[in-house]
């Protein structure tokens, strides 16, 4: 029986030990996917007003800004003047890459 608790309190200490290893590891990078920014496009493009699925859209794409201003492809929308106000305008920091 003593071998049996013993046993026990070995497991329960293991789980314990994983639950809080995983408790304290960083959540995964958001998924960048710069169609989720369409909602955007009047904004950036002729510089409207940005609607509140644009900001939610920004926000939740907000860790891939630097990635969006050092890819090619998206640099030029991302680092323009509009591009900019959107982000300003949607009470989210322009980060310094």
């Amino acid at each position: 029986m003593a071998k049996w608790a013993a046993a026990m309190e070995l497991l329960l200490l293991v789980a314990v030990a994983v639950a809080v290893v995983a408790a304290q590891t960083t959540p995964p990078p958001p998924q960048c996917d710069p169609g989720l920014l369409a909602p955007c496009a009047g904004p950036i493009f002729f510089g409207t007003t940005p609607s509140d699925s644009c900001c939610s859209n920004l926000r939740a794409q907000q860790g891939c800004f630097c990635n969006y201003a050092s890819d090619p492809a998206y640099a030029s929308y991302i680092n323009s003047t509009n591009a900019r106000k959107t982000i300003a305008a949607c009470g989210i920091p322009f980060p310094s890459c």
